[in-house]
């Protein structure tokens, strides 16, 4: 089933790509680009089978993403964002999966996961409030998780902090127009998100330590080893492959660009060993960042698979190399962009656009170095578990 996805990505590859400025331009995925994302089946390859999903592999999902951001950064990444959330909501209660996926199993479901509202404990539920920033792809989401706290009956927080994952329907809450304007990602319409006093029943909530330590998945009594990967391991997966895929993009254009090009000093690129250095040593960092990532949500899968358990080092070592992966693609990126001349700068060059777009991938939170490489190196020293604020991402 995976090489019919991937066979489906080719097949649409010159139309995404040709999209991408459109996506661009709108500030969200073009209504085709959508449609043929939505054809091609990546968004269902984590889906359960019980709902029309495919349940395949994570390191085919995450082949998919990457093909997809190689035509176009934006479009690849609503596939990496949207295309993890069947993981989760697999887990979730079949009430909730059967409101999503009964008439429809194409149905895209949106998030941000960061805990920017408060359930207030009701009766039968809860009455959820807040805003949040990021919400990838979801003008074509009808439904959405959104990361909460638990409050108390007054809707403040209640100490110490319990997060919670909240499922909506589209017509509980407000997207924000006008809110995604930024130098990259711009087709992702990752736009703001709002909820004012939305009734969320109990059976549409979600305790995130229970996705977290594995337990929901056990409840759930899902058997396939893809649902009981770390969330650690899967939710960054297809951020990090969409910015791997599009570095692999940016090389494709590059390659397509200098291959005829003469520089202002009149040398042929062909016939230039520094560039053609430089290029090759691009083309291998990106091959590596790529084999890095596949070869680390095997080791996971496997590991999941055989009934071990993924100890805190594991993870940590998981997302040390995530992050690694995706910083060293960029990188490379930058050596390539600057020797592509002013040229690649010119708006009518998608060279400048997946450079803009992977410089935006790697801001997202998952990415960020700090917490995850000072977790992983504790780990490494025997230091475990780190203090608390570092344990956040793995």
């Amino acid at each position: 089933m995976a090489h019919q996805v991937l066979d489906a990505i080719a097949e649409r590859a010159e139309e995404l790509h040709a999209l991408g400025p459109s996506s661009e331009s709108l500030g969200r995925l073009d209504d085709q680009a959508a449609k043929a994302l939505r054809e091609t089946g990546v968004i269902r390859m984590l889906q359960p089978a019980a709902h029309g999903g495919l349940e395949l592999h994570p390191r085919e999902f995450a082949e998919a993403v990457m093909k997809v951001a190689a035509c176009d950064g934006a479009t690849g990444w609503v596939s990496g964002v949207v295309g993890v959330h069947p993981w989760e909501m697999a887990m979730a209660d079949p009430r909730v999966q059967e409101e999503v996926w009964g008439e429809d199993p194409d149905t895209w479901i949106a998030s941000p996961y960061a805990p920017m509202g408060v359930l207030r404990p009701v009766d039968g539920g809860y009455v959820f409030n807040g805003r949040w920033q990021f919400s990838s792809g979801t003008d074509h989401c009808d439904w959405i998780f959104l990361g909460a706290m638990l409050g108390d009956r007054e809707g403040k927080a209640v100490m110490p902090p319990t997060m919670l994952h909240a499922i909506l329907p589209r017509s509980d809450y407000e997207i924000v127009e006008d809110s995604w304007d930024v130098v990259g990602l711009r087709g992702t319409g990752s736009k703001d998100i709002i909820v004012k006093d939305a009734f969320v029943p109990d059976y549409r909530v979600i305790a995130y330590d229970k996705v977290v330590d594995g337990t929901q998945a056990k409840d759930a009594g899902l058997t396939n080893p893809l649902y009981h990967l770390p969330f650690s391991q899967a939710f960054p997966l297809g951020i990090t492959a969409a910015v791997i895929g599009a570095c692999e993009g940016a090389l494709a254009h590059h390659l397509a660009y200098q291959r005829n090009r003469v520089q202002v000093t009149g040398a042929a690129v062909k016939d230039d060993p520094h560039a053609l250095y430089a290029l090759s040593e691009a083309a291998a960092e990106i091959a590596a960042s790529r084999s890095a990532l596949l070869d680390n949500i095997c080791r996971v899968h496997d590991l999941v698979a055989a009934g071990k358990e993924v100890t805190f080092h594991r993870r940590a070592v998981g997302r040390r190399t995530q992050v690694q992966a995706a910083w060293r693609a960029v990188r490379a990126v930058d050596e390539i962009v600057a020797r592509s001349g002013g040229n690649a700068m010119r708006m009518d060059n998608p060279i400048q656009r997946f450079w803009r777009d992977v410089h935006t991938g790697l801001a997202h939170a998952i990415h960020v170095t700090g917490s995850v490489f000072h977790a992983s190196a504790l780990t490494e020293l025997g230091i475990e578990p780190p203090p608390g604020p570092m344990r956040s991402m793995i």
